[in-house]
This record gives structure tokens, C-alpha cells and sequence, in this order.
């Protein structure tokens, strides 16, 4: 999964342009429905599909950018209590399923929550052989915090494609989009074709990002042990 081109580029410094500006996400367009949310890291889903989850810190807005990514208001709902769900909730498209999972951060949340988000994160990683793909939000207004470096420590190892997607950018006008893109990017070491700027407000990126999302394509199975 890579960004697709990058889509502040700094070129105009005003404020973010009105979601009529910007193109629609090609998920829009496509039938999805809740499939439901399990508890379970390795829940089984029928049929097999190619998987991309979405990760992030709680009030990153993840919850709101899904909502406009696939144009269905109040599908992905926000917890009443940030970082009490630890449930994986399945979305089905054509083709693929999206799953969103829960926030990590919050800094109310017990140490023993906080922990348990930690066991389902690696869990989902090593042991969904159908997760092709990862989306991590970042806020683009806050520099990366520990528990970020942390996750980006994990979704390195599963050696799976990820894509830093940057969130809230309408907040920013568009010269502070591209040094806080930058800033970000080098604090992650992330290359420019790995990163996003998006808002679920103006509509900036959601295109791109559908676009990646659907572009994600199955891992290569193991090939069994000869007898």
C-alpha cells in the first residue's frame, strides 16, 4: 500500500479547500455492509477475502474517516468510553473486508486495558494469514508518541504493506500540511510514498486512499510441507 502522490503538497498556503473540491472516495460507490464485531484475533470470516485494518490512537478520528471514506454516516460509531472496546469490527466490500480496531492511548484507560489492546494488536498480526494490508492514522497536528513508536515497531515486523495515513489535516492550512507531513514522515522514517494526508471533513485524500485500499492484494500462501 503506498500514498498516491501526495495529496498536500504545499503548492497553495490557504486554508483547506470545501469537500466539493475534492474527489469522492471509489468506495462510495460500493455496496458494504457491518458483518459484525468479535473479540476473538483470529476470528474466521466467510468467505476468505483479502483483510486491511485500520489502527490508530483513540480520538485520532479513525471512526469519522472510515464513515466518510466508505460515505456512510454513523456506520463506524464512536465508543461512548475511548479505549473500553476491544472488539474487531468487520466490515464486508466486493472483494475485500475492512477491519477497524480498537484505539490505542487513551490515557484513562487501566494499565491492564491498555495492555490488552497491545495482546490483540500482535495477535491480529501474527495470526490473520487474510490481513493483506494496514492502514495506521496518525493525527497530523502531534508529533508521534511513545506508544506510536511502539506500533510502528509492530506493523514493521509483520512485513505487511502499510500506509501512515496523516488525519485532520483540514485543521492545518495547506503550508502546514506539507512541513507537518515532512516533519512527521522523517520522524517515522517513513518514505513519501508511505504517507497520506487525508480529512474526513473536506473530503481531502479519501480518494487516494480508497483507491489503495481497494489496490491491496492477497499475501502469497505458505506453500504445506512436503509428506
Amino acid at each position: 500500500m503506498t500514498g498516491a502522490g501526495g495529496p498536500a503538497d504545499g503548492r497553495t498556503a490557504g486554508r483547506e479547500l470545501p469537500a466539493s473540491a475534492h474527489p469522492a472516495s471509489p468506495l462510495a460507490a460500493l455496496p458494504v455492509t457491518l458483518v459484525g464485531s468479535f473479540p476473538d484475533p483470529k476470528h474466521p470470516l466467510d468467505p476468505p477475502l483479502p483483510e486491511v485494518a485500520l489502527v490508530g490512537r483513540s480520538n485520532v478520528g479513525k471512526s469519522s474517516l472510515i464513515n466518510a471514506l466508505l460515505a456512510r454516516p454513523g456506520l463506524a460509531r464512536v465508543s461512548a468510553t475511548p479505549g473500553k472496546t476491544q472488539l474487531l469490527n468487520v466490515y464486508r466490500l466486493p472483494g475485500q473486508y475492512l477491519i477497524d480496531l480498537p484505539g490505542y492511548g487513551f490515557a484513562q484507560a487501566p494499565k491492564a486495558q491498555r495492555a490488552a489492546y497491545r495482546q490483540l494488536l500482535r495477535a491480529v498480526l501474527a495470526k490473520r494469514q487474510t490481513l493483506a494490508g494496514l492502514v495506521w492514522l496518525l493525527d497530523i497536528r502531534h508529533d508521534p508518541s511513545a506508544e506510536d513508536l511502539e506500533t510502528l515497531e509492530m506493523l514493521e515486523r509483520t512485513q505487511r504493506p502499510v500506509l501512515a495515513v496523516f488525519t485532520k489535516a483540514d485543521k492545518l492550512s495547506r503550508q502546514q500540511q506539507l512541513q507537518r507531513t515532512r516533519a512527521l514522515a522523517a520522524s517515522l522514517g517513513l518514505a513519501h510514498d508511505q504517507v497520506l494526508v487525508t480529512s474526513s471533513q473536506s473530503g481531502l485524500g479519501l480518494a487516494e486512499l480508497g483507491a489503495s485500499i481497494l489496490a491491496v492484494e492477497p499475501l502469497p500462501q505458505a506453500e504445506p510441507d512436503a509428506p
